[in-house]
């Protein structure tokens, strides 16, 4: 027998063993839970329907699942009665009932849980099922502040942003920044709200336009490796806006913003290597960014890759190729894609 299949074969029971330990382990887990479960004890019964209710270790049983989280909720438990409402909201084995998931959501969230108050925000923001039943901004702001009131960060974005775009409000930039601030000064700090409340300073809104301000902001954010931050300070020395342009930190901040695998800050990457700014020029490089992208349908990606097609930069200059992008750009939204393929195809 040749080492290779001992290998295996140590593997194999390896393998055997941890799932024989894993499954004993879940069964006991099980039957602990179960015994505290029978004796009444909340958390143990609201353990037990999310055992049921995912099949975790046993098999799924919604009714079972139901049952469970229903005699931790009637015990005042606010998870279990969070969790209640979810199976109502999505219907979960039963019927699905948008005023019963409420009527639990807003049971947990009197209890003072700001997770729970946030989360009736959100339900009262958005509305539940397709057609936004119990759609409420008036609601979702008593919630959100509510929550925020008891330091919970996101609720103080989201009233931030309510008041900047006038959603269920009367348009206040001044309270949209009272909020970011608020959100971005808590002791932990939230990356995001430093971002807001940069983007405010950069375009004077709520308060008289600062770059240097914006820039402070920002570098805050970007510290916390919050990617449109570290965008943001990238386009500012891009474009030479509050700082002296260069477009070697621009491109360093771009790629630190694009670690996190967002686009936007991708594309400019991809723009700075194939104009050569920043950067030595690569047609090459730049292509390895367009490319992926165009196959996923960024329009931008798309025309560019036409672009490098039809004037044979980093490619061999293929007219009809570049035709197929800019037509592809184009009915993706990309007005210049329309354009050259029109020239194109005269």
């Amino acid at each position: 027998m040749t080492s290779l299949n001992i290998s295996l074969i140590r593997k194999s029971i390896l393998f055997l063993a941890a799932a024989m330990l894993s499954i004993s382990a879940m069964a006991a887990d099980f039957n602990q839970t179960q015994r505290l479960a029978n004796q009444g004890d909340a958390q143990a019964q609201r353990d037990l329907g999310f055992m049921y209710r995912y099949g975790y270790g046993i098999p799924q049983d919604y009714a079972k699942a139901l049952e469970w989280y229903t005699k931790a909720a009637n015990q005042g438990d606010a998870q279990a009665q969070r969790d209640l409402g979810t199976m109502y909201d999505y219907g979960n084995g039963i019927p699905q009932d948008y005023a019963k998931a409420l009527e639990w959501y807003t049971k947990a969230a009197n209890q003072g849980n700001p997770a729970h108050q946030y989360l009736l925000g959100v339900d009262y923001y958005f509305g539940q099922g397709d057609e936004k039943e119990n759609q409420d901004y008036a609601k979702a702001l008593e919630w959100y502040t509510k929550a925020a009131n008891n330091g919970d960060v996101g609720s103080m974005i989201n009233i931030g942003k309510m008041y900047y775009y006038g959603t269920g409000v009367r348009q206040d930039y001044a309270k949209a920044l009272e909020w970011y601030t608020k959100a971005a000064n808590k002791d932990y700090g939230s990356g995001s709200a430093y971002h807001l409340v940069g983007e405010m300073y950069f375009n004077g809104e709520g308060v008289h336009q600062d770059y240097a301000k914006a820039l402070e902001w920002y570098m805050k954010g970007a510290n916390k490796k919050v990617p449109s931050a570290q965008e943001a300070i990238g386009d500012m020395y891009y474009s030479g806006t509050g700082v002296r342009q260069d477009y070697a930190k621009a491109f360093e901040w771009y790629k630190k913003s694009s670690s996190l695998g967002y686009i936007i800050p991708k594309l400019k990457i991809a723009d700075m290597y194939y104009q050569g700014k920043g950067v030595r020029q690569d047609y090459t490089e730049a292509l390895k960014i367009y490319r992926p992208l165009a196959d996923k349908g960024v329009s931008s990606a798309q025309f560019n890759l036409g672009l490098a097609y039809y004037e044979g930069k980093g490619v061999r200059q293929d007219k009809a190729v570049a035709k197929e992008w800019f037509g592809k750009a184009c009915d993706n939204g990309e007005q210049a894609g329309c354009d050259n393929y029109r020239i194109l195809n005269q």
